[in-house]
């Protein structure tokens, strides 16, 4: 096993560094061009002020998309998550089928989803809450039956074999256990979602993605700045009303049933409210003829150009490995000095404010700044999938070291052992697991994302992809769409075929 084991990591290794070669990363570039990036953050800040009125209206336009969006995804991915469960299903094509549809659909970027929403219902911010329901429902979809499958069924069997209804066992039982876990994972969407809706105006669907768009193209650079910080406020407060609310699911606050009345109906309240924001969601005549466009084109591929796709697949795939991997190192190194069972409180919160703002900054926003670097190109999308990587990762990362029983690394520390030596004969072998989840995970989210990076000229294919859309060549975009699914499939297999070697 240690023989596997070794050429395994040797393998990868040598992936990694084929992955930087083809992206063409050089650190040359990065030292002698790198005050570019300065130079183009310096004209964001100090923000212009006096536009904060402007962009009070599109934020909460933002934040009630994303509400909406989150609640009714995770409702209806609760539903599906029952069906994509092996231990629930024993129908095996029934099971075979949802997870082809979810996998499918959760392949596609939600950018994508909401050109295609803007398509049938329209510019606005109903085509953007559709866009990110539908993201939403693909991933807790998966979440909640990779959840359900690692839930023991024996308690739900006992309670029937005394004369329970199924439907009552399985809900006093499955669901209750289920669901505080379910609903953490919920939180981490609408925090992802945020962000993804603050884009999504690129395409037309709504929100403050709309602004700040037209502000880069007008070069108003003040004005982003002024925009990027009110989403940072905007995660901020969302962030830590998530904190709160995960604490009371894991019982770290004591609950009770008063609580559990004011927090449902709060919930509840914002979700009617943030449903304001989607005035309008019939579709017309000229859209169904679209939707049957779509569906067609997609099921009958461009065969000859799927085969014509490969090096822009593979420039994509690079871009992706080699973002995660350089951000997982940086995330690595800023989780020291952001946990606080490293350094103190206070110091402690001052890195995750600042974890929190890389994390606010949108995709195509750090691809413009790259962009100033290293010129348009793969380049400058490895180093926009590294800043993206570093936010969720240090999160997922501090997280794990937050929850760290550290009785081990204590009582090495009493008996004189040095913290490099803690780190590399404790931490590493008790957080890896946990940590190698983060990376394949935020893996399988990078190859998604830098499929549309060709929208700021960062490489990878997200441009032909975009092309074909707006030209309704949907045989192409079909093409593009199996490649990328074929490759998130084995991403996937790859990330099972790892934890079993290790």
């Amino acid at each position: 096993m240690k023989v596997i084991r070794r050429i395994t990591t040797l393998v990868m290794l040598f992936i990694i560094i084929f992955c930087f070669a083809v992206t063409g990363f050089d650190m040359n570039v990065i030292i002698n061009r790198g005050s570019q990036a300065v130079l183009f953050i310096k004209r964001m800040f100090p923000p212009d002020t006096g536009y904060c009125g402007k962009v009070i209206e599109p934020l909460i336009k933002t934040v009630q998309m994303s509400i909406a969006g989150t609640f009714i995804g995770a409702v209806f991915g609760l539903f599906t998550a029952f069906l994509y469960a092996g231990n629930l299903i024993k129908k095996s094509y029934v099971r075979i089928v949802v997870r082809v549809i979810v996998q499918c659909v959760r392949t596609i970027p939600v950018l994508i989803l909401a050109l295609v929403a803007t398509f049938i219902w329209g510019l606005g911010a109903a085509a953007g809450t559709i866009a990110i329901a539908v993201s939403t429902w693909a991933v807790m979809a998966r979440i909640g039956g990779e959840d359900i499958e690692g839930l023991t069924l024996k308690p739900y069997e006992a309670v029937t074999a005394i004369g329970a209804g199924k439907f009552k066992a399985f809900s006093r039982t499955v669901i209750m256990e289920l669901l505080p876990g379910y609903l953490s994972n919920s939180l981490y969407v609408l925090e992802a979602n945020i962000r993804h809706a603050a884009i999504l105006g690129y395409v037309g669907a709504g929100g403050i993605g709309l602004l700040l768009n037209e502000k880069i193209s007008w070069r108003e650079y003040s004005r982003v700045g002024m925009i990027l910080v009110m989403l940072f406020v905007a995660v901020l407060v969302i962030e830590g009303i998530s904190t709160f609310l995960k604490a009371y699911l894991d019982g770290r606050i004591k609950r009770n049933t008063t609580a559990n009345v004011i927090i449902s109906v709060c919930i509840m309240v914002f979700f009617v409210y943030s449903l304001s924001a989607v005035k309008d969601v019939s579709t017309s005549k000229l859209g169904i003829k679209v939707v049957g466009a779509i569906m067609h084109g997609i099921t009958h591929p461009d065969w000859e150009y799927m085969f014509m796709t490969g090096k822009s697949m593979l420039e994509t795939i690079a871009i992706a490995v080699a973002g995660t991997c350089a951000g997982a190192v940086f995330a690595v190194i800023l989780t020291l000095i952001n946990s606080r069972k490293f350094i103190p409180a206070p110091m402690a919160f001052i890195g995750r404010l600042v974890v929190m703002a890389i994390r606010t900054v949108p995709v195509y926003v750090y691809g413009l700044i790259f962009i100033r670097v290293t010129g348009p190109g793969s380049f400058a999308g490895v180093l926009t999938m590294m800043m993206c990587s570093i936010g969720l990762l240090t999160k997922r990362f501090t997280v794990a070291v937050d929850n760290w029983n550290m009785a081990a690394w204590n009582a090495c520390k009493c008996a004189g052992t040095g913290f490099i030596a803690r780190l590399r004969h404790v931490a590493v072998p008790e957080l890896k697991f946990q940590f190698k989840d983060a990376v394949m995970y935020r893996l399988d989210v990078n190859v998604r994302s830098a499929s549309t990076l060709g929208l700021v000229g960062a490489g990878g294919i997200g441009a032909p992809l975009i092309v074909y859309m707006n030209n309704y060549r949907w045989d192409a975009v079909g093409s593009i769409l199996i490649v990328l699914f074929v490759v998130v499939l084995l991403i996937e297999l790859l990330s099972k075929c790892l934890k079993r070697i290790h």
